[in-house]
């Protein structure tokens, strides 16, 4: 079984390792489902040995809809994740009509090769993907991160359950959104996947004492809150996964 930990800084990786993850999704702004991370933070992840570590190509919040500036943008930054000797990168384009963009997907996976590549939630955003699923195996891609087109992944078990039972043996399917030790066993229990995704991310107190700012300029208070990933809830989720099989 295998535990991923989505993380959006160093600190978090180390703290993700120790905890037990087997592999890493690699992004900036987790607080807004992810963006590709800076140079700087790549550079500092290829310090870590000894796990996997995908990275977020996702160029800009919002939609999945990308215009031409974005896409060659994607594919720049492919480029820099290609030369820092990643293992993978986690990505997903759309159609206007909510389809997955199938012909811009395969674009990117020819363009990463030989890095594997990962569908990621674009898939829970996109209408009726399974449909696509076999598109998506013709065209190299490995795994497919979904929480079933539902707020998370225990709601979406069933639909979880349906694609793995058909597409299981030719892709990767991998519950997250909302995975926690909690529920791990039971949205096994339901999909039989192998594969889990999870954040395990507390949010962390600022250590700034002056906050002046917040009074003169209607600064946010939440700027001086910090998620990092939390060992023991990365732990004990690990714990759970071991047990199951």
């Amino acid at each position: 079984m295998i535990l991923e930990v989505c993380v959006d800084s160093y600190t978090s990786i180390i703290t993700a390792k120790k905890a037990g993850a087997d592999r890493i999704e690699l992004c900036s702004a987790l607080n807004i489902g992810g963006l590709t991370p800076s140079y700087g933070l790549m550079k500092k992840a290829k310090e870590i040995k000894d796990i996997e570590i995908f990275v977020m190509i996702r160029p800009r919040s919002g939609d999945f809809l990308y215009d031409s500036n974005e896409f060659e943008t994607m594919k720049h930054d492919i480029d820099i994740v290609k030369q820092m000797g990643f293992d993978g990168i986690v990505t997903g384009t759309l159609l206007p009509n909510g389809s997955i963009d199938i012909d811009r997907m395969k674009e990117l996976v020819k363009h990463a090769y030989p890095l594997k590549v990962v569908f990621h939630r674009a898939f829970d955003d996109a209408r009726e993907p399974m449909k696509d699923i076999t598109k998506l195996i013709e065209i190299g891609v490995c795994r497919i991160l979904t929480s079933g087109q539902r707020a998370n992944a225990l709601e979406g078990a069933d639909y979880i359950a349906k694609i793995q039972e058909k597409f299981g043996d030719s892709i990767t399917i991998m519950p997250g959104c909302g995975v926690t030790s909690d529920n791990v066993e039971a949205i096994y229990r339901r999909t039989k996947c192998t594969n889990y995704h999870m954040s395990g991310k507390v949010n962390v107190g600022s250590q700034m004492k002056y906050r002046e700012c917040v009074k003169r300029m209607n600064t946010p208070k939440d700027e001086f809150v910090i998620e990092m990933a939390d060992y023991n809830l990365i732990k004990k989720a690990r714990d759970i996964i071991d047990k199951i099989l």
